[in-house]
């Protein structure tokens, strides 16, 4: 195909060099019609050109339809941890794009009102008691949710155990207890969910919950620290042992979290999580932590769940495997010797190297 079709003229036979001189012949209305007509005509060539080379790469791709569809519509989502806070945020958020969900937590209470919340609004959910340190629980919990829901393809492991003590002051035992519940129970997980996801043969998404802790020195929170840093390669690890079956594996690093929207979820579960005056001591740190955040705001439970949505969806992530989706206002990247409040330019004056 010629890269410019020319159009037969079956309008004159003169030549090129008689169309010029009766061009210059002709009153400017005339020679601007003739050079409106010239130009239609090669418009026209280009437009059909055009077409003939691009129309593959412009024909739509999503219909009307599929356009507004539920990004994780049909898909089964194991969430583990589901307090009212991040992970009770985030298995809302999978239930919204449509998930079936499993709540799954060590406290009953957590996961019986969350799965409550999500079928409430019109989502499709179950709950689950299970210790993540006890692998009979984690087996018999990706069971039910296959027998449920007729398997798993998504695993969100954000179980945790907190526990504010330094090098010197962790006795071994609490030591173990923590890495026993955030590492180990992420591997269980994985592993249990990873064999379903194997034996559908329909690939899968597995996302790690991590925490800015897990990059940088925080004293006072050792075993925290130790275990989300763990997470980071562990989840780079399984994201290459799992690429043959199709199933990918990443980790979402949440921040200092407004805690508003967690305390209003747990109102809404019906539920206690955070008395008023626990709040209002942590809204009081939080505050602290939002005024050196180069966004200015801290992040909530909801857009850790958008991002969760992102990395689940394979239309959406589909190429992406063994990352880590900060979530967190740009904390991470910012300088540590910049204060959001001090402006940009404080350092302008100062003597150059």
């Amino acid at each position: 195909m010629s890269w410019v079709a020319s159009p037969t003229n079956t309008t004159s036979s003169r030549p090129t060099s008689s169309i010029r001189a009766s061009a210059s012949r002709s009153s400017g209305r005339n020679r601007g019609a003739l050079t409106r007509g010239l130009q239609g005509r090669s418009n026209e060539r280009v437009r059909r050109s055009a077409s003939n080379r691009a129309a593959p790469f412009f024909e739509p791709r999503i219909t009307t339809t599929r356009r507004f569809a539920l990004k994780l519509e049909g898909k089964v989502a194991v969430v583990t941890g589901t307090s009212p806070n991040i992970m009770g945020g985030i298995a809302e958020e999978l239930a919204a794009e449509g998930a079936k969900v499993v709540a799954v937590d060590a406290n009953p209470v957590f996961a019986e009102a969350c799965a409550r919340s999500i079928s409430n609004g019109g989502g499709s959910a179950i709950h689950a008691e299970c210790d993540v340190t006890r692998e009979p629980q984690v087996i018999e919990t990706i069971a039910k949710a296959s027998e449920a829901f007729g398997g798993v393809d998504i695993l969100v492991n954000g179980a945790v155990r907190q526990n504010r003590k330094s090098l010197l002051a962790m006795p071994v035992d609490e030591w173990r207890a923590q890495v026993d519940i955030i590492l180990t129970g992420a591997f269980l997980f994985s592993k249990h969910a990873a064999l379903q996801m194997i034996e559908q043969g329909r690939g899968g998404s597995i996302i790690n919950i991590i925490s800015t802790e897990a990059h940088q020195g925080n004293p006072g929170n050792i075993g925290y620290t130790t275990c989300k840093s763990g997470l980071i390669n562990f989840t780079r690890s399984v994201a290459m042992e799992l690429s043959e079956h199709g199933i990918r594996v990443n980790s979402l690093t949440p921040t200092a979290t407004d805690v508003h929207e967690g305390r209003e979820r747990a109102d809404r579960w019906g539920i206690e999580w955070l008395s008023p005056a626990g709040t209002a001591n942590l809204t009081g740190l939080l505050e602290k932590r939002r005024q050196i955040v180069p966004l200015q705001k801290l992040p909530r439970p909801s857009d850790y769940g958008k991002a969760a949505v992102f990395l689940c969806s394979d239309s959406d992530a589909g190429m992406i495997t063994g990352f880590d989706l900060r979530v967190d206002g740009g904390n991470f990247s910012r300088y540590w010797g910049w204060n959001p409040l001090d402006g940009p330019n404080d350092w302008k004056d100062l003597p150059r190297q």
